[in-house]
């Protein structure tokens, strides 16, 4: 156990998608047939980019928030997640920190036990998702640095390139279930696949 462990509070930030529940976009992509929602964070490192090729994707195919909802009523956390985010807590405090958006978060919130999650927003109009409005530019990072300020030991983990800048401020991060290309332009970080080796992994730091 750190020196410190106990005289300083700790907190656990996640990744939500690719970490405890299914990519929404990939799921949608497979709904639809459109290839080019297959393409992630894990793929695309600028977030704006990805999401207005998204949103003209959606715009061309006529996809409605409805249809999304649809697909995201169908899915489930991972397999696992639940009993490791279960676990997890009853060690420490845990905040996921999620590139996704309120609307696609909600379900799975209530099945993972209604977990604290920051995250950003849709803008919907007449079922169509026009826009979307970013809670703040690089949240995650952001998020980190605020729990720092307030004296907390932070470890975090993640599995694409949107979370690498959430690892490297925390005190320690780790990689989860991220691809090949993730993995090796990052290997800094520790990477691992499997919830009990995440779960050992955070709890040795805590």
């Amino acid at each position: 156990m750190p020196a410190n462990a106990d005289a300083t509070q700790t907190i656990v930030t996640l990744d939500l998608e690719g970490v405890l529940i299914p990519e929404v976009w990939v799921a949608v992509a497979e709904r639809t047939g459109i290839d080019g929602l297959l393409r992630t964070t894990r793929d695309e490192p600028d977030y704006d980019v990805l999401m207005r090729y998204r949103l003209d994707l959606l715009a061309e195919h006529g996809l409605t928030m409805s249809l999304i909802e649809e697909v995201i009523s169908g899915l489930a956390p991972l397999d696992g997640a639940k009993d490791f985010l279960d676990e997890l807590r009853s060690h420490t405090q845990v905040i996921i920190l999620s590139d996704t958006f309120e609307q696609f978060a909600r379900p799975f919130m209530r099945q993972l036990g209604w977990p604290t999650v920051f995250c950003h927003r849709l803008l919907v109009d007449d079922d169509r998702i026009v826009d979307y409005r970013l809670r703040q530019h690089d949240q995650k990072r952001k998020s980190v640095q605020a729990f720092h300020q307030l004296n907390y030991r932070v470890f975090a983990a993640g599995d694409s390139y949107n979370d690498t800048t959430m690892l490297a401020e925390a005190d320690t991060g780790f990689l989860f279930r991220s691809p090949d290309n993730v993995i090796a332009e990052f290997p800094q970080f520790r990477a691992m696949t499997e919830f009990s080796d995440l779960l050992d992994a955070f709890l040795a730091e805590l």
